[in-house]
């Protein structure tokens, strides 16, 4: 935004979503403010990652391996849970704003860099970011692309802020490689202002093979818009976060499968009052309930725990928040500032923003 074996298998599932919901028990009974973590409470544990830049873009493959990826054309990679980083930026973008990327591991990932016109670009590596290949540039200077999101290793998209009244889609069924812009005719009209938020690589998301939601601000109402044919057509849907400014709207949704889904937002001033700054649905996007209880400040990005079906994290400059009854109510747990958040099957939570902090959930 121009703002910014069967049984063998059932017992691993029992044991992991276990150790999922006792990770939430430990994040409840930590302290707020707690970044460090002390007397066996779950907690975010920094890692050195070298650099002072902001990271918006976050990709956690497992607990050893994550992507991020930021300012002054930085993308770094972890193999070693963050022991260690390896700077793996694209010689081309040293100019250019990372705010998305997605990798499918070690190697193959596809990252995001936004801005007006040319500024908003694609670009892809298969060896672990010893190359990059630029696969998308934008030429329309109407265009502001903001996230993008994968369905599987061949098929994605990518959004961008309103061209001539309606929000362009750009699809990929090649991982990445090359990219085209989808038919406008089945997307809605965008109302007077409304655009997405580039803070977080969470304002286009996707669930299973063909659901996609993309998450608006700025505009008289913020809005949830659902896909469930990879982007051909689209539904709008009013969610109770607080709009009708530029700094205000959904900023990042998540959904653990294709009905439940969570948003937050509010307004990423840090004068203004961010109250209803989440919200829930339980019917793929259709309808949006405000949370009896949402975070107290503004919320940037989101993420259900692994195997949970109630416990999910909030992130924002002022702390992290951890609902445990689906959305419906939120508590602080940490204080310290982080745009983004993601999740692995594997129970690898991680955590980026700002002055270079990335952080892994640790029990």
């Amino acid at each position: 935004m121009r703002a910014l074996g069967k049984s063998r298998r059932t017992s691993r599932t029992v044991t992991v979503g276990l150790c999922a919901a006792a990770c939430a028990a430990a994040l409840t009974a930590a302290a707020p403010a707690q970044a460090h973590g002390t007397g066996g409470t779950a907690h975010w544990e920094l890692k050195v990652s070298g650099t002072d830049v902001r990271f918006r873009g976050l990709s956690a493959v497992s607990r050893d391996t994550a992507w991020v990826a930021g300012s002054k054309g930085t993308v770094l990679r972890t193999t070693d849970g963050g022991a260690s980083w390896r700077d793996v930026s694209p010689p081309a973008a040293a100019a250019l704003e990372f705010r998305d990327i997605e990798a499918f591991d070690a190697r193959r990932a596809v990252a995001l860099t936004i801005g007006e016109g040319e500024d908003s670009r694609v670009f892809r590596t298969d060896d672990g970011g010893a190359t990059w290949t630029e696969s998308f540039r934008n030429t329309d200077p109407k265009a502001f692309y903001d996230c993008l999101t994968f369905f599987d290793r061949r098929h994605g998209l990518a959004m961008s802020d309103p061209v001539d009244g309606r929000f362009r889609i750009l699809s990929t069924s090649d991982g990445g490689r090359s990219w085209k812009v989808l038919p406008r005719g089945g997307m809605p009209a965008a109302q007077e202002g409304e655009a997405g938020f580039a803070a977080s690589g969470q304002c286009l998301v996707s669930a299973g093979p063909r659901d996609v939601w993309l998450a608006t601000g700025g505009a008289a109402r913020a809005r949830v818009l659902h896909s469930a044919d990879r982007g051909l057509t689209w539904k709008a849907a009013d969610t109770p976060i607080p709009a009708g400014d530029p700094a205000r709207g959904v900023f990042a949704l998540a959904f653990r499968d294709r009905a439940h889904g969570l948003a937050v937002g509010g307004d990423y001033r840090a004068d203004q009052a961010s109250p209803r700054s989440a919200a829930v649905s339980g019917d793929g996007g259709r309808t949006w309930k405000p949370a009896g209880g949402p975070p107290a400040s503004y919320r940037s990005g989101v993420a259900w725990l692994p195997h949970s079906r109630t416990s999910a994290l909030a992130v924002g400059p002022t702390g992290t928040d951890l609902t445990r009854d689906g959305g419906r109510t939120w508590r602080t747990v940490d204080t310290g500032s982080y745009d983004t958040v993601d999740c692995t099957p594997d129970l690898g939570c991680w955590a980026a923003g700002e002055k270079g902090r990335v952080a892994r959930l640790e029990r």
